[in-house]
């Protein structure tokens, strides 16, 4: 039976969902998850979104990706299972086969007429991709959801709903790209998948070696900006980086900054926006993580080629919201790049320790902290189902603390970063003039008064 439902102008007519199971039959155990994959700040879902243009003769693509997606599940047959607990509540996969969520639907519009909507915080996203009831726990429910809507104008769309404790965003595009190589007629994955979880647990006699300060109590001065207080007013609105804006932030920097990458540039000015637009007492303390991959030739993990289990952590900085606010932009980029040097695999063993030590301590949930995660570099703008290359792939919206950057490949010449941000609604006005302020023309006593 169909269901009907409509957002803004726009229909999307929804088929039942149905379970995909994997090909062929696939081994029958059970495997730990490690102590990264199993913290307690993965244990969410977060959805994805990919888009595609019409491709004369290409046949249907819901057809072609339920297909494929089954005996992709054949080589990641554990992503077909479901998750359990065991003693201390430790995460473990029952490989029982029982399928990932599908669901196939119809849409009323076209891509064109989509438009930038389908940026986070997309209003479509419960349209184009439907929370099945009882679908969304941790444990004893589908790892993954995807549902394929076909679109007015011949192209689709791709949105997928993903249990975190499996994958984090470079696993999850290793297995859409899987996924594609199959549409397209592969019999098995150019990289095969590589479980060894067991490489990201803890060291058989646990020590925290490192600073976490993004498990750390901090007293502030005053009751922090709780995440509860205005919950039911928040907002989320996405802000563009386009060429324009990144060369605005660079030029409020002194010479030894201007080199600074894309990355610290932006994160730098959000952490700065959002601070600002809180109005926290300037005695406070306000801390800044973000998601920091593990995996390349930067450190000395040495994960193998096809892991796709969570190999990130969140190093963390702090600051008092006084200095963050008063001076120049210079003071934020510095703390940054201090954030991203922190990560190695002295820091990466000593986060798993912790997690074994304290029994998985939750993140602090208070609005004078900041969690990004750079999901430009991930692969999500690879996955090619036989359609080409998405013309918009990305993380669907941020998650309260956590903002997701997103690639946007509207300009042929250099691609901007669309930043999705979530605050109370009193705070968003100042967040929008703050971000218009610091990415115009500098202001030049902020030049020359840079750090």
């Amino acid at each position: 039976m169909a269901e009907l439902c409509s957002s803004l102008a726009f229909q999307v007519n929804r088929s039942e969902p149905q379970l995909i199971k994997p090909a062929k039959p696939t081994p029958r155990e059970t495997k730990r998850l490690s102590d990264v994959d199993d913290q307690q700040g993965t244990r969410f879902h977060f959805p994805l979104i990919l888009s595609y243009r019409n491709k004369e003769n290409q046949g249907d693509p819901v057809t072609a990706i339920r297909d494929a997606l089954s005996r992709a599940l054949v080589y990641y047959y554990p992503v077909a299972g479901r998750l359990r607990e065991g003693p201390n509540k430790k995460l473990m996969v029952d490989c029982n086969g029982e399928g990932v969520l599908f669901i196939e639907a119809d849409a009323d519009f076209t891509l064109e007429e989509l438009g930038d909507t389908i940026r986070p915080p997309c209003p479509l996203l419960d349209e184009l991709l439907f929370n099945v009831p009882g679908s969304d726990g941790i444990l004893g429910c589908p790892i993954l959801l995807v549902q394929v809507t076909r679109l007015k104008c011949g192209g689709f769309i791709f949105a997928s709903r993903v249990n975190h404790t499996m994958f984090d965003a470079v696993g999850l595009a290793q297995f859409l790209n899987a996924v594609g190589e199959m549409a397209q007629g592969t019999h098995s994955p150019s990289i095969p998948p590589v479980w060894e979880r067991e490489l990201l647990d803890a060291r058989h006699s646990p020590r925290i070696t490192c600073t976490h300060y993004e498990y750390e109590h901090i007293s502030n001065p005053e009751s922090s900006f709780l995440l509860t207080k205005d919950e039911g007013s928040l907002v989320q609105r996405s802000f563009y980086f386009g060429p324009q804006e990144i060369k605005a932030i660079r030029e409020k920097l002194p010479g030894h900054l201007s080199t600074s990458s894309r990355f610290e540039l932006i994160t730098a000015c959000v952490w700065k926006c959002r601070t600002l637009s809180l109005r926290l007492n300037p005695e406070e303390i306000v801390r800044l993580s973000c998601a920091v991959n593990a995996r390349g030739k930067h450190n000395t993990l040495c994960l193998p080629l096809g892991y796709y289990g969570n190999a990130f952590a969140i190093p963390t900085v702090v600051s008092k919201v006084g200095l963050l606010c008063e001076n120049p932009l210079g003071y934020a980029v510095e703390l940054v790049k201090k954030l991203k040097s922190k990560m190695s695999e002295e820091y990466m063993k000593s986060l798993a320790d912790l997690f074994v030590i304290r029994g998985r301590p939750p993140l602090p949930m208070a609005w004078n902290v900041l969690i990004v995660s750079d999901n430009t570099r991930t692969g999500f703008g690879e996955v090619n189902f036989g359609w080409g290359k998405p013309i918009f792939a990305g993380i669907a919206k941020s998650v309260n603390l956590i903002t997701f950057y997103v690639q946007d490949n509207s300009l042929k010449e250099e691609y901007g970063v669309v930043v999705p941000i979530c605050l109370p609604f009193s705070c968003m006005e100042a967040f929008e003039k703050e971000f218009k302020r610091m990415t115009l023309e500098p202001v030049l006593e902020e030049i020359n008064g840079g750090v």
